[in-house]
């Protein structure tokens, strides 16, 4: 009957549009009602608890590496490097698309925001080039998403702290499934693009090529080193993400020097604002996630598939077609904060390594970032590229149905995650 109550509770005040943070206080409020144990200073005391965490001060400094890197000039610079690495072959901007991404990927964690600058950069010169518009756009979409996956992300960083799961683990864990992404990327472009009769750039002459290497190896270098001193221990990833700040500060800054002081307020302020969000949403997720444990809700679902517990794979297919379809309605950070906890107990019953699962957890939620109907970074590169949002459904489908294949091949295979990681540990 208490799963009962739960489900209702938060998806009744979601269909009738409650903002998913006040949907999930609202969920707690009726489990505590329910249980006969209301009151609003448990509430008060959790959210405050929940929220000052350590861990957590990941967040808004990754977030302000993520803004400084665009305003400082960061992000241009690798795109210019990447076009004179690919430009010249056939379909070579939706390359450099691909190849600007994982670079993106790695020092900033944010899909909406890498996926804005691919489009705000790449969409208007593959639109002059005579690509499909509609394709191209997609292709950014899809690229964006890899950026949750590859380490530095935001996404392990909430799983960990909600699940209880090694930060750093899925931090190293999601290099080789980030990097099988953006591949299948680039083998779908390339299929779909083959066809297309469009204008290529000029062949960058070697000179070229290493000055645009030289202007992009402060931006390059920034996650050689957050990666590097994650995995020899010099910082934690929560150090990591401070550290990611001020180096994006000092290159932007004082050697781009593209940083003003009226472009470093907006850059403030803006992630601010997406940082109060983030840990409001976080804050109550984390009272929800109490009062699920105290419910003893892991437990009862976990008696619910207790014939799935023997046949581990089967369970991942479960759950994964579970969150493609929830990914449809919720935001990444949502559906992370309120199934990463109730999921987790099913996952360690059936001993499955709880790091492979945070990593498939993420890659499938960041999967219906790109899925209508609501699809936030389809969203945002609607509108940063001025392309119809059916349009750009239309486009993507074609990088959605790659990336799930490869999702398909890391739930039949643990074994391309696992070996890596257990190298890497």
């Amino acid at each position: 009957m208490i799963i009962l109550v739960f489900l209702g509770s938060l998806f009744s005040t979601l269909a009738i549009g409650v903002p998913v943070a006040f949907a999930l206080l609202t969920t707690g409020i009726v489990l505590m009602t329910f249980m006969g144990m209301f009151n609003p200073q448990i509430i008060a005391q959790q959210m405050v608890t929940g929220a000052n965490t350590f861990t957590l001060l990941a967040i808004p400094f990754f977030l302000l590496a993520g803004e400084l890197m665009n305003a400082g000039g960061l992000s241009r610079r690798i795109v210019h490097f990447a076009v004179t690495c690919v430009g010249h072959i056939r379909g070579g901007l939706g390359y450099v698309a691909v190849m600007a991404a994982v670079i993106m990927a790695s020092m900033s964690g944010s899909a909406a925001a890498d996926s804005a600058a691919l489009a705000a950069i790449l969409v208007p010169m593959m639109r002059d080039a005579g690509y499909n518009v509609p394709r191209a756009a997609g292709l950014m979409a899809a690229g964006g998403i890899v950026a949750p996956v590859i380490p530095p992300s935001l996404a392990y960083i909430i799983f960990g702290v909600a699940a209880n799961v090694s930060i750093t683990g899925l931090f190293l864990g999601g290099i080789v499934p980030g990097l099988m992404m953006a591949i299948a990327l680039a083998v779908m472009w390339g299929i779909t693009a083959r066809n297309e009769k469009v204008d290529t750039l000029p062949k960058s002459s070697g000179g070229e090529r290493l000055k645009a290497a030289g202007a992009a190896v402060w931006a390059l270098f920034m996650p050689v080193i957050i990666l590097a001193g994650i995995r020899f221990g010099l910082f934690t990833p929560t150090e990591a993400a401070v550290v990611a700040a001020v180096y994006a500060l000092f290159v932007g800054g004082v050697v781009y020097r593209e940083l003003t002081w009226a472009s470093l307020y907006r850059v403030f302020v803006n992630a601010a604002k997406t940082t109060s969000i983030v840990m409001f949403l976080v804050a109550a997720a984390l009272v929800t996630s109490w009062l699920i444990t105290s419910a003893n809700i892991p437990n009862q679902l976990v008696g619910l598939v207790e014939p799935f517990i023997d046949n581990p794979k089967l369970l991942m297919f479960c759950i994964v077609l579970l969150l493609l379809v929830v990914g449809m309605v919720l935001d990444l950070a949502p559906t992370i904060l309120i199934f990463g906890p109730v999921l987790m107990p099913m996952i360690r019953a059936a001993e499955i390594d709880p790091v492979y699962f945070g990593i498939i957890f993420v890659m499938t939620t960041c999967i219906s970032l790109i899925t209508p109907p609501v699809g936030v970074v389809l969203n945002v590169v609607s509108g940063v590229s001025k392309v119809p949002m059916g349009k750009v459904v239309y486009g993507v489908l074609p990088f959605i149905l790659s990336q799930v294949v490869v999702l398909m091949l890391l739930v039949l295979f643990p074994e391309i995650v696992l070996a890596p990681l257990n190298w890497l540990r």
